[in-house]
């Protein structure tokens, strides 16, 4: 894609074979649902404030209904019988070069599908679940954006989206261990390795194995504190799954079917999501329906986890390790999507000593601008980071010096956004600021 948003690669030219190739992926997805979302729209106007591209930059391409309306354009050009007869009347338009174009700018350019639109809607449609329908129309004849198509790629070629080998995973996994034994001076450590019928098997976004093995660390510290039994596989252990956001249904099965077969293999009782927003949304709300089956084991977010940790008394915090001020940041994929809402702020209550909300915040807050895969397609960077000034907003009201959250996307987007805005803040992961409040058993002489 040029500057101008013009589409030249040859692989962005759309052919009949590919036409006939979207609209077969359009067919084959309709159902109730879809057919719902894409004929209640009233053009009420009321999602435009929910989306923070249009807070940040109000056009009308920027409203979620605008987006959906592209759709809509072809799917009644094709699906509806009016359409059909008489298109101009109803606005229906072919799946041409230039209707293709417009469908890749509404559903990868200005879209994270994090569904604030969808919960602010008064008709209930589901805008989240049109965009995705386009991308996965768009994947289907190859003009998925390059960088979302390839960590889509190597998930599949390598088992985890940054290919990272199986030696580097093990050896960093050896550090961490030795490095935590030798802060807590305690030998007894361990980061375990495909230990059979543990109960817990914990999963990594692959930046934490190559760019942030600290968050491992910290990660190991909650589970030997609570006394966990747990391990790590090295057959399968990418939180991450970009079918998801690609729109790739049979790419999202077979990365969830990798890791389902990683935990029957080792005999665990439950798969805890790393604090990744999509991952936890993949593996607990959509991979049963990719696969067709019910999981044997029980999916939770690292975050409920440590919850319940501290609800139980397993671990035990001290807050005034923590003394700076602290706002959280909901993921929109663990929050909105996933419910996860009051078990961050309940841990925060315990390990931090001053916490903030950010307004708006829990179901209603505004996503930080990374999600949707828009991290890993650079060419809409510079929209990405214009649209992040309604989050730089929501951060310097809060007054607070540390910005919490539990979701890579969010941490990358978040710091981006602090450098580009200039704001004096920190970011990290809520586990980091458990992990440094822990009283360590064996510490206090327990």
């Amino acid at each position: 894609m040029t500057d101008n948003g013009k589409f030249t690669d040859e692989r962005f030219q759309l052919t009949d074979e590919k036409t006939a190739i979207a609209l077969d992926v359009l067919r084959k997805r309709l159902n109730r649902q879809l057919d719902a979302a894409l004929e209640v729209c009233v053009r009420c106007g009321l999602c435009a404030d929910s989306c923070h591209y249009y807070v940040a930059n109000p056009k009308p391409e920027h409203v979620p209904a605008f987006r959906a309306e592209q759709l809509r354009k072809v799917y009644r050009r094709y699906f509806d019988p009016i359409g059909k007869l008489a298109p101009g009347w109803v606005g229906a338009a072919e799946l041409d070069q230039e209707m293709v174009e417009k469908l890749i700018n509404a559903a990868f350019g200005t879209c994270t599908m994090c569904g604030r639109c969808v919960i602010n809607c008064p008709m209930g449609v589901d805008t989240r679940q049109i965009i995705r329908t386009a991308r996965a129309m768009l994947t289907a004849i190859d003009m998925t954006p390059e960088g979302l198509k390839a960590t889509v790629n190597v998930h599949l070629e390598a088992g985890n989206n940054m290919g990272v080998s199986e030696e580097d995973f093990v050896e960093t996994l050896e550090w961490m261990e030795e490095e935590l034994r030798a802060e807590l001076g305690d030998a007894s450590i361990k980061i375990p390795i495909n230990k059979p019928h543990a109960r817990v098997v914990y999963t990594f976004n692959p930046r934490e194995v190559k760019y942030f093995p600290y968050l491992i660390q910290a990660a190991a510290k909650i589970f030997n504190a609570a006394g966990e039994d747990w391990t790590l596989s090295t057959e399968s252990w990418d939180a991450t799954n970009y079918g998801l956001f690609s729109g790739d249904d049979e790419a999202s099965r077979k990365i969830a079917s990798n890791l389902e077969a990683a935990i029957n293999h080792l005999g665990a009782d439950v798969l805890v999501m790393a604090e990744c927003g999509h991952g936890y949304r993949s593996q607990r709300w959509e991979a049963e329906n990719w696969l067709g089956r019910a999981y044997p084991f029980k999916v939770m977010s690292f975050v409920e986890l440590q919850a319940q940790y501290i609800r139980d008394g397993r671990i035990r915090l001290d807050a005034s390790v923590n003394p700076k001020r602290v706002t959280y940041h909901d993921p929109c994929n663990q929050a909105r999507n996933g419910g996860i809402i009051d078990e961050p702020r309940y841990i925060l209550k315990h390990a931090v000593m001053d916490f903030v909300e950010m307004e708006p915040h829990g179901a209603e807050n505004f996503c930080c601008g990374g999600g949707g895969g828009m991290l890993s397609m650079t060419e809409f960077a510079k929209d990405r980071i214009a649209a992040g000034k309604v989050k730089a907003d929501q951060i310097l009201a809060t007054g607070a010096e540390i910005v919490a959250t539990s979701c890579h996307n969010c941490l990358d987007q978040l710091d981006e956004i602090r450098r580009h805005y200039k704001l004096k803040v920190k970011i990290q992961n809520l586990s980091e600021l458990v992990a440094a409040a822990i009283i360590w058993p064996r510490q206090s002489g327990e």
